[in-house]
């Protein structure tokens, strides 16, 4: 893991609450993240109701931690996210006292208007899956990311989470404007791991240059490369 989080040049790691002991050196995990370089971002996950978020929001507070990824699962059978309660969480958490200055960053789906709600009631960043987590399909329906981008471009940042299986799958997350990709069973289920490690990110960086570049935009008929005046 440690190995994969260098070869990546992974900026964060999401860790649950309901699973580790977030302070340091209390579990042998996080003596494998290097928390100089590495930002910890306990999320929720195992919630399956708003007030159970809004506790673990709570925890994650009261132990000094400044982020928190806002994650329900709403199927146990397909790992979706439960838009409504997603939403209740995030406005629970934004009105408690004790919680309302944490760095929301909220896994949904793929829906731009909730995508917009989320961002009305206090989400700080969004966190929309490519496709069901674990499965490795990678952008199912590319139309709604693309809105999803439209929304939230100059108002909050976008990294596509779940479903991302490949490089290509990375780079072009990164190619249509999101700011970031998180990803864990592409990489530790990769026969090699730590070279899937490089491969996605230098597919995130290809991905990303091809986006700040300015890309073509497709045609239906070829068009000459070479000028035909002079």
């Amino acid at each position: 893991m440690r190995a994969c989080h260098e070869a990546a040049q992974t900026e964060m790691v999401t860790v649950a609450l309901r699973r580790v002991e977030l302070r340091q050196n209390q579990q042998p995990l996080l003596d494998y993240i290097d928390l100089k370089k590495i930002t910890l971002l306990p999320n929720t996950s195992g919630s399956a109701f708003a007030a159970d978020a809004l506790r673990q929001a709570r925890l994650a507070a009261a132990m000094g931690n400044s982020h928190l990824k806002v994650e329900i699962c709403g199927d146990v059978q397909t790992l979706l996210p439960d838009p409504i309660e997603t939403l209740k969480a995030v406005e629970l958490i934004k009105k408690n006292s004790d919680t309302r200055h944490l760095y929301l960053m909220v896994y949904t789906n793929d829906d731009p208007v909730l995508a917009r709600r989320l961002a009305d009631a206090g989400a700080d960043c969004i966190m929309p899956a490519a496709s069901p987590i674990g499965s490795g399909r990678g952008i199912s329906n590319e139309s709604n990311l693309i809105i999803l981008l439209s929304m939230m471009k100059g108002r909050l940042p976008v990294i596509v989470d779940a479903g991302i299986g490949t490089p290509s799958h990375a780079a072009r997350a990164m190619e249509l404007g999101a700011d970031g990709v998180l990803m864990n069973t592409a990489i530790a289920r990769a026969k090699n791991p730590v070279l899937m490690a490089e491969a996605m990110r230098d597919a995130v960086k290809a991905g990303r240059a091809g986006f700040l570049a300015g890309a073509i935009k497709p045609k239906l008929f070829g068009t000459a490369s070479s000028p035909t005046l002079f």
